[in-house]
């Protein structure tokens, strides 16, 4: 029976998954529990985001296939054309041979149209069909990323590797001799995907934190902190909140989400490092009084994210967009106004996206400073772009502005309309 196939479990597992993105709209992370429903085996979850992030990343050139060996389009919708999508991945880019994949296929179609599924699988097998070297981006998705959609796809044929922040930069040489990592700068390591971090040398002692080497250049450009008071702002899950503690910065940490603010808890106390940590709303929340600095690592799209994260490719539209630029139009006025003067904002977005990047520091009336880091040059502007691309192995795609705040505590009156 289809039941006992093996492996029949993680494959329906997958096309929930999908389903749950593509149709739905939800995020792999919020659709993931409900998908994996009954499977225990970690290596079976494993699979099944495996095979989703896939598809994602390829989707459509995996469409591209199936339309070739079709007489009559399926709809984009139809369960033959998510099977298909599922076990082309599962042959092209897993490795999973193709009789393996017929057998926990075709039972996903019980009842309906296997014969179809079976005859376009087959018939690319027949024709040794070949993804190309780089995924093809949803038309809409390259349109607006336009010149730099191609480095970006040229990232996304890979999945990431894992980066990790260490706790004193002082090390890095220690800890990438003991991991067998490279660094690409002070306090940042880089090493091959798919290892179990818990069971890492130094994570029980807290001597790291996993972030991505984009994640952590806001941190990096507010430098010692020497006691200073700082703000991080949307704080959760922490990555920041650790950097900047580790180099002296007095932290208040704030996030909207107490369930988010729990891990960063729980990394305070891995690490050995303080910092307030704080509940609440950034729209309606008020300091006792002005920080030192504020770093904004705003809430957003999260399209530069893409590479770890590929339904943000299916997700993500205009409206989205509007509606996260707006959001981060405002919190951007408020933390203006928790600057003391002569102290430094430095604003974030893990995204691709110019109206949540440059459309909204050009929005300011303020002067930015211009941001210097080896090997990452500054835009014309003083800011600065991290592209998927950029470096070999990839990073995530953010935008990050800094300001020095005059003597005039600005608020939203410092905005353009």
């Amino acid at each position: 029976m289809d039941n006992d196939v093996p492996g029949l479990p993680a494959r329906r597992a997958a096309l929930r998954l999908l389903d749950a993105v593509l149709r739905r709209g939800e995020t792999l992370d919020q659709a993931a529990h409900n998908a994996m429903q009954g499977l225990a085996d970690p290596a079976d979850r494993a699979l099944v985001r495996a095979i989703a992030a896939e598809v994602l990343r390829w989707l459509t050139d995996l469409d591209a296939l199936i339309d070739s060996a079709t007489r009559q389009r399926l709809p984009d919708d139809a369960k033959p054309r998510a099977v298909l999508r599922l076990m082309l991945a599962q042959w092209l880019r897993l490795d999973t041979p193709p009789h393996a994949v017929i057998a926990t296929g075709l039972p996903l179609l019980a009842g309906g149209p296997r014969r179809l599924a079976h005859g376009v699988f087959s018939t690319l097998v027949k024709r040794q069909a070949a993804l190309p070297g780089v995924p093809s981006l949803p038309p809409a998705v390259a349109a607006r990323w336009g010149e730099r959609a191609g480095p970006i796809a040229w990232a996304l044929a890979v999945p990431p590797p894992l980066d990790l922040t260490l706790r004193d930069p002082a090390g890095t040489a220690l800890w990438a001799g003991r991991l067998g990592g490279v660094s690409l700068l002070p306090g940042h390591l880089r090493l091959p995907r798919g290892q179990a971090v818990e069971t890492l040398p130094g994570f029980a002692e807290g001597a790291w934190w996993v972030q991505d080497l984009a994640a952590g250049i806001p941190a990096r450009l507010l430098g010692a902190g020497e006691g200073a008071r700082v703000l991080d702002l949307c704080a959760a899950p922490g990555g920041k909140t650790l950097q900047l503690a580790a180099a002296g910065w007095q932290v208040t940490a704030l996030d909207i989400s107490a369930r988010r603010l729990e891990r960063l808890r729980e990394n305070l106390t891995r690490t050995g490092l303080r910092a307030e940590v704080v509940a609440a709303d950034a729209l309606a929340w008020e300091p006792a009084g002005p920080f030192d600095a504020v770093l904004l690592d705003a809430p957003c799209t999260a399209t530069g994210t893409c590479r770890r994260h590929p339904d943000v490719l299916h997700r993500i539209g205009p409206r989205r967009i509007a509606e996260m630029a707006e959001l981060q139009a405002r919190l951007l006025d408020r933390a203006l106004g928790w600057v003391k003067p002569g102290g430094r904002l430095v604003y974030a977005v893990c995204s691709l996206e110019r109206e949540e990047g440059e459309a909204q520091a050009a929005r300011l009336a303020l002067t930015p400073e211009p941001i210097g880091l080896p090997g990452f040059p500054a835009m014309p502007e003083g800011w600065l772009r991290t592209d998927p691309g950029m470096v070999d192995g990839g990073m995530d795609g953010f935008f990050i502005a800094a300001w020095r705040i005059g003597d005039i505590p600005p608020g939203p009156s410092a905005s353009t309309p």
